[in-house]
């Protein structure tokens, strides 16, 4: 089987070197680079597996980089950072990224997350028998098999965005608010900038007019955002 090709990007040599050296023990391919600019014009020329980002780098920090990334893919994105406040993790969380970690971080973690992530991503290619699902106006969201699709049209959502979608699905009819979604979909309990949730909600509404779906996420100004079963 091929190995994995993963990019990393940090600014610190012996970082990029100790992260490398243990996911190459593990059988993946790596490659380092010392700032966003280079790992980003790399990963347009050959796109990676896997990306993993310090968000502290010349030219193009992590968080921009992860955004600049989610314009174009879906690749899973571990940010790990010396930033280890509640916002920061949303700000990460929510441009795209599937895992946030602070430094000093214990490599052997790393890499059970990265061996998490790339299970995950094998578990849902498996087909599912009688698979749960929730349908809200032309989109079906499959719970078990953790994808959307609308005219047949996978909607390619990241982990993150699925949670967020299924959790308005389930909520269907009923305005949810900013502080809950930020609760009970990541998990932050502290109070944070509840408008972070924004943007995912912009990307999500993208990639929902991208298949020509009737459904709206309307957004409920001062308080939070809705999805209706009517068509």
């Amino acid at each position: 089987m091929e190995k994995k090709l993963i990019y990393i990007a940090d600014d610190e040599i012996k970082i990029q070197e100790l992260i490398k050296m243990f996911l190459e023990k593990e059988g993946y391919d790596v490659q380092v680079f010392s700032d966003g600019e280079t790992l980003l014009k790399a990963f347009m020329k050959r796109p990676s597996d896997m990306l993993i980002l310090d968000i502290m780098m010349p030219q193009l920090d992590g968080l921009t980089l992860c955004s600049e990334i989610r314009k174009e893919s879906n690749v899973p994105i571990i940010i790990i950072s010396a930033k280890d406040s509640e916002s920061d993790k949303i700000a990460g969380l929510m441009l795209g990224s599937d895992d946030y970690m602070t430094k000093p971080f214990s490599p052997v973690e790393l890499v059970l997350r990265v061996k998490s992530i790339f299970r995950r991503m094998e578990f849902e290619k498996v087909p599912k028998v009688n698979q749960a699902d929730i349908t809200v106006s032309d989109i079906t969201i499959h719970i078990e098999g953790r994808y959307a699709v609308c005219n047949g049209q996978d909607l390619k959502l990241t982990p993150m965005e699925f949670n967020l979608l299924l959790y308005l699905a389930k909520n269907v009819n009923r305005g949810i608010s900013r502080e809950e979604l930020l609760n009970k979909v990541w998990g932050f309990d502290s109070e944070v900038d509840t408008r972070a949730t924004d943007d995912m909600i912009k990307r999500i509404r993208k990639k929902i007019a991208g298949t020509g779906s009737s459904l709206k996420i309307e957004t409920l100004w001062g308080f939070g955002f809705k999805i209706s079963d009517q068509s």
